[in-house]
């Protein structure tokens, strides 16, 4: 009976790879403070509504407002997945892939808003998604 037992646990275990844990850790924390920029210029976009000067003739062109409320509630998504993404579950590395994608969406056609920053944004947010992506070595 002690040898069915010995048998089921596994001995066949490896090491986390440090460059996983290292990639799963950065991305987590740069979500948590792309969460927070989106917050903040969403809480500019509703208190204030003049400060976002858009080029005449935008096709996707939005109600400032409308733009902050879209930025701080998908800031506040964006950080709640990215204090899932320290979990290391594949679930959190999925959800935390697909909110930075769409972060990186609607920072996309945000740039006419604000360029700078929307781009700066969006360049995070590829490497959130290149950092989520990378294979990570989990225990056989």
């Amino acid at each position: 009976m002690a040898q069915m037992a010995e048998r089921n646990v596994r001995t066949d275990t490896r090491e986390v790879s440090g460059w996983a844990v290292g990639g799963t850790i950065f991305a987590g924390v740069i979500m948590l403070m792309i969460g927070a920029f989106h917050a903040i210029a969403g809480l500019v976009a509703i208190l204030d509504d003049q400060f976002y000067v858009v080029a005449r003739n935008y096709t996707y062109s939005f109600d400032v407002t409308g733009w902050g409320w879209i930025h701080l509630i998908g800031g506040g998504l964006v950080v709640l997945g990215g204090a899932y993404v320290f979990s290391g579950a594949t679930w959190a590395r999925i959800v935390g892939i697909t909110l930075a994608v769409l972060s990186a969406l609607a920072n996309f056609f945000f740039v006419p808003y604000y360029p700078w920053w929307s781009l700066l944004i969006i360049a995070l947010d590829v490497w959130v998604v290149w950092s989520l992506s990378r294979p990570v070595d989990e225990p056989a």
